[in-house]
């Protein structure tokens, strides 16, 4: 890792724990954080937390809690200084990704898209309902069966919104 991957890393790493500890300071779950440009442009998505999945789908985030958000967290970067040319705040979508295991847990019964690391049952990509979720271990129910999978296999993971007319 040469000097610039290492600053940029330490500088991701300090700004992760500015902004989970600022979006969660006023209310809000921190679900994602991504730089690109060189971490020049912020992309925050963020969600309010919620008993369960029926919950966090119906509230939603608003123009205003991004406003909110948007507003402090500009602040708070200022007096750290940390810089960055443009940021954006958003909610994760109807597609939410799933990165925690408290993620895969508060969405149980939900439907949800994986693509894997290292394939299982030879197949890298699964889509299904998730289940129970313990010991660091995600059951999905799929087509033909159920799908044990190990959630550090997981390269990504999204839900399925639920297409009602």
């Amino acid at each position: 890792m040469d000097g610039r991957s290492a600053h940029f890393l330490f500088v991701a790493m300090k700004l992760q724990g500015f902004l989970e500890t600022t979006v969660e300071g006023l209310g809000y779950e921190l679900v994602s954080v991504e730089l690109s440009n060189r971490g020049r442009m912020l992309r925050i998505f963020i969600d309010k937390p919620a008993a369960g999945p029926q919950e966090a789908l119906a509230s939603g985030i608003t123009v205003d809690d991004c406003a909110r958000v948007s507003n402090q967290l500009a602040r708070v970067l200022e007096v750290e200084e940390i810089d960055y040319d443009r940021m954006e705040v958003s909610s994760p979508g109807l597609d939410r990704p799933l990165k925690k295991e408290a993620d895969f847990a508060r969405f149980a019964g939900e439907q949800a898209r994986l693509t894997l690391r290292v394939p299982v049952e030879g197949r890298r990509n699964f889509t299904g309902v998730m289940r129970a979720v313990a010991d660091g271990r995600l059951q999905l129910d799929i087509e033909g069966g159920t799908v044990s999978v190990d959630l550090a296999n997981i390269d990504k993971a999204r839900l399925v919104p639920k297409v009602e007319f």
